[in-house]
C-alpha cells in the first residue's frame, strides 16, 4: 500500500485564519477550503498548457479550477496523465475563447483544447436535472442510468455531481487554494475511497463507476468504504447496460496503470470480470492452466510497466482469449477440420462473442489473430522457413507468447528454449512490414493547371 504524502505541514499549527478558511460554510454542499501554505500543490507541478487554459478563461471572466484526477494525484505526490478543467463558461463559450478546440460528446458535452500531443479537457459545472429541463439537456434509461447530462450549475452543485470523494477536489489558481468537497480531504488523508450520494444510485446512473472504484483502489492503494463496496457484487450485471465500444476503453485503464494483477483479483471477487470476459470467466472455473495463464499475463504486465517498458494491448487481450480459441480449435481439429482451418475459425468465434460485450478494434484483433497463428508455425522446428519467421511482424510477439505458455505450466517440449538459442545464432533480424504497419503514402498536393479559353 502506497504511503500517503502529509497535506498539511504537522509543524504548522493552524492558526485563526486556517480555522475561518477550514470552516467556509456553503449553502449547497460541505466544504473544506484548503489555502496555499497548507497544501502541496505549486504550479510548477501543472502542465503549461493547463495554465493557458485557466488562465485564459480566468482573464475572460470565468471561473476556472483544475478538478479530480490531476489535483488528487498531485497531493498525493504522484505525476498525474492529464489535467482536466471545470468551468462556469458553457461549452460554446470556451469554443470561442481556444482556436485550437473542439467541442466533442453527446451524453456530457466538453471541451477538448489541443495543445499537439497534450489535450486538456474543459468541462462546464454541472447541476442535477429537474422537471424543467428538456430531453436534450438531461435524461436517464430506465433502470436509472444517465443517458444525457447537460444540466449546468455551480461549482457546488457540480461538486456533488462526482463521483468519489478524492475527485470532488479543486485547485483555484485565484488564490491557489483547494476546494475539497463532501468529505473528500480527510478520505484523502485516510487513503479512503468513498462514493458521493447513495452508493446504489450512483452505480445505476453510471455502471462504470464500480469499474473506477476498483481501478482507483488498486492505482491509489486506497480502501473501498463500506457502503461504497457493498452493492459491488449485487449490481456488476449493470456492466451489460454499457456500450461495448467504451468497456474497451476501461480495460486499457484498468490493466494499463502498473496494478493489472492486483485489478484483476478484485474485478474476480467482485463478479465483475465475468461480466467483462464471460468465456474467459467460464475457463478460469475449471481450468488451471487459464488461471496460471492470466496471473502470469497480468505480473509481467505490472513488470513492463514499472520497469519503464511499453505493453502492446493485443498481447494481453490475445492470452485472455487463448484458452477458449485453443479449446475451440481441438473440438473442430476433432471433428476432421485442418489445424489452421480450426484456428481462424476458433478466433473468428471466440472474437465475435467477445465483441458483444467489449468491442476489439481491429488494429488490435489482427495482431491477435497473427499471434495465434504463429503458435501453430513455430513448432515447426525443421522447417527450412525458421529463419524467414524472424523477420515476421509479429514474431517477438508469438516467441514471448510462447514463454507465457510455458510460464504457466503447458508442456511445448522446450519451445521457447530452442528458438531463444536460434535467435541467438542466428542474431537480430528487423521485423518486415505488414500491411497493417505500412504508412499511407501521402498523394502529392496537384493544382489544376486554369483552363485555357
Amino acid at each position: 500500500m502506497k504511503r500517503l504524502i502529509p497535506l498539511i505541514n504537522p509543524l504548522k499549527a493552524p492558526g485563526r485564519a486556517l480555522k475561518k478558511w477550514l470552516t467556509k460554510p456553503s449553502s449547497n454542499a460541505p466544504l473544506t477550503i484548503i489555502p496555499r501554505d497548507h497544501h502541496s500543490i505549486s504550479r510548477s507541478q501543472i502542465s503549461e498548457s493547463a495554465l493557458k487554459v485557466l488562465y485564459r478563461l480566468h482573464k475572460a471572466g470565468y471561473q476556472a479550477l483544475l478538478v479530480g484526477g490531476g489535483v488528487r494525484d498531485t497531493l498525493l505526490g504522484m505525476q498525474p496523465k492529464d489535467f482536466d478543467v471545470a468551468t462556469n463558461a458553457t461549452p460554446e463559450q470556451v469554443a470561442k475563447l481556444f482556436r485550437n478546440s473542439r467541442l466533442i460528446g453527446r451524453r456530457f458535452k466538453l471541451v477538448h483544447v489541443v495543445f499537439g500531443r497534450e489535450v486538456i479537457e474543459v468541462a462546464t459545472f454541472r447541476a442535477p436535472p429537474s422537471e424543467e429541463h428538456s430531453a436534450k439537456q438531461s435524461a436517464t434509461g430506465d433502470q436509472g442510468m444517465i443517458l444525457r447530462d447537460n444540466v449546468y450549475g455551480s461549482k457546488d452543485e457540480d461538486a456533488m455531481r462526482r463521483d468519489f470523494t478524492v475527485n470532488a477536489l479543486y485547485y483555484d489558481i485565484a488564490d491557489f487554494s483547494v476546494h475539497a468537497y463532501a468529505g473528500g480531504w480527510d478520505d484523502l488523508k485516510h487513503q479512503r475511497l468513498r462514493l458521493i450520494g447513495d452508493p446504489e444510485v450512483r452505480y445505476r446512473e453510471d455502471p462504470v463507476r464500480m469499474l473506477r472504484a476498483i481501478r482507483f483502489a488498486a492505482k491509489l492503494g486506497f480502501s473501498l468504504e463500506q457502503e461504497t463496496e457493498r452493492p459491488i457484487a449485487m449490481m456488476a450485471p449493470l456492466l451489460q447496460q454499457i456500450p461495448p465500444a467504451r468497456l474497451f476503453e476501461e480495460i486499457l485503464k484498468l490493466f494499463l496503470h502498473g496494478q493489472a494483477e492486483q485489478t484483476f483479483e478484485q474485478l474476480l471477487h467482485y463478479g465483475l470480470f465475468a461480466e467483462l470476459f464471460p468465456q474467459t470467466a467460464e475457463q478460469l472455473q475449471h481450468d488451471d492452466f487459464c488461471q496460471a495463464l492470466v496471473r502470469n499475463t497480468f505480473a509481467n504486465t505490472d513488470v513492463r510497466i514499472r520497469s519503464g517498458k511499453s505493453v502492446t494491448p493485443y498481447f494481453f487481450l490475445a492470452a485472455l482469449l487463448w484458452p477458449t480459441v485453443n479449446q475451440r480449435m481441438q473440438q473442430l481439429q476433432d471433428k476432421g477440420m485442418p489445424p489452421q482451418q480450426a484456428l481462424h475459425k476458433a478466433a473468428e468465434r471466440v472474437i465475435a462473442q467477445q465483441a458483444r460485450t467489449i468491442a476489439i478494434p481491429k488494429r488490435f484483433s489482427i495482431p491477435m489473430k497473427e499471434i495465434w497463428e504463429l503458435q501453430l508455425r513455430l513448432p515447426k522446428t525443421r522447417s527450412r522457413r525458421c529463419e524467414e519467421l524472424l523477420s515476421h511482424p509479429r514474431f517477438r510477439a508469438a516467441y514471448d507468447f510462447v514463454l507465457l505458455r510455458e510460464q504457466s505450466g503447458e508442456e511445448l517440449d522446450g519451445l521457447g528454449q530452442w528458438w531463444t538459442d536460434f535467435q541467438a545464432q542466428h542474431g537480430p533480424v528487423t521485423p518486415s512490414r505488414s500491411d497493417n504497419d505500412k504508412p499511407r503514402k501521402r498523394r502529392p498536393n496537384r493544382r489544376r493547371s486554369p483552363r485555357r479559353n
